[in-house]
């Protein structure tokens, strides 16, 4: 039996899990990714955690295959770095890869984490019988991850599928990225409850939001989810034109409101994608949520991506 540590590295959280080469998640934890030490500290924090897992299931550093770190972009996997994801600001040109070679001598790989997600739903879950699918999740903000002609697409340093930050409404907000309108901004979990809580004088998360749309008499909710299922749409229709794929497989927070999204999504999808046949294409769930993560970085690892 072969091992691998994923590590999911977030804005607010960091989860970690050892993964046997058969999928199976053998232990977890999580700490809170703390931005007030440097990130050269909490890298600290992150490896006596991965060490506590390997001793609890009795095996050593030795028995790993190795480490695979699934992180927000953007990345320069290349030279193993965060390079300036929004959300980890502290963390801006860091060389994460080299700093958890201070603690382990076995391989360690980086990748965008809606990548590594992505590889995982293809190793385990909703996408192991397609070769030509992209991987969406939307939930605090919006990625993908990109699997084409059998294998990942990760662009010239990691990147690729950095979908949040294309133009969806050209009049729209200014995203934090100076863009107006980027998908992310107008379309995430954040961009629901932000827009919510201003249309309603009051703080509320996407989840309020889908059940005070869906449950009916809140006109302006139903015409803010209804937008956002359009912006979804829009943006699986723009996946969908550039890249062919057989199976569209969407994950994150915000599909877990499920059929309403879906069907909103198909529907649009059915409408305006260009080709007749993307026009069917296969838009799916993702089968592994809040682990996906840790199993797509543990993937990297397992598989010859």
């Amino acid at each position: 039996m072969n091992y691998a540590m994923g590590i999911d590295i977030g804005g607010t959280k960091t989860a970690l899990g050892l993964v046997s080469n058969d999928g199976q998640m053998l232990s977890k934890a999580s700490l809170t990714t703390d931005l007030s030490i440097p990130p050269s500290d909490m890298v600290d924090k992150i490896a006596e955690a991965a060490n506590r897992l390997l001793a609890d299931q009795g095996l050593q550093q030795a028995d790993l295959q190795g480490i695979g770190i699934g992180a927000p972009g953007p990345l320069n996997t290349k030279l193993g770095q965060i390079a300036e994801p929004p959300n980890l600001r502290s963390w801006w040109s860091f060389p994460v890869v080299q700093e958890f070679k201070r603690h382990f001598e076995v391989p360690i790989v980086l990748e965008n984490d809606a990548t590594a997600a992505a590889l995982a739903e293809k190793w385990l879950g909703a996408a192991k019988a397609a070769d030509h699918f992209v991987y969406i999740t939307i939930s605090t903000g919006i990625g993908a991850g990109i699997y084409s002609h059998g294998r990942l697409i990760t662009g010239a340093t990691g990147n690729a599928g950095d979908i949040g930050h294309m133009a969806i409404d050209a009049s729209g907000p200014v995203c934090s990225c100076g863009q107006r309108g980027c998908f992310e901004y107008v379309a995430s979990g954040t961009a629901i409850a932000r827009e919510a809580s201003y249309l309603l004088g009051r703080p509320v998360t996407s989840k309020e939001v889908f059940e005070l749309a869906l449950a009916g008499g809140d006109p302006a909710m139903e015409a803010l989810v209804n937008r956002v299922f359009g912006y979804i749409g829009t943006g699986c229709v723009t996946m969908i034109n550039t890249f062919d794929p057989e199976l569209l497989v969407i994950g994150g927070g915000v599909s877990q409101i499920g059929a309403p999204l879906f069907d909103a999504v198909r529907n649009y999808v059915g409408r305006y994608a260009l080709n007749p046949s993307g026009r069917s294409t296969r838009i799916v769930p993702a089968a592994l949520q809040q682990d996906a993560g840790l199993i797509g970085a543990a993937a990297l690892i397992h598989t010859q991506y």
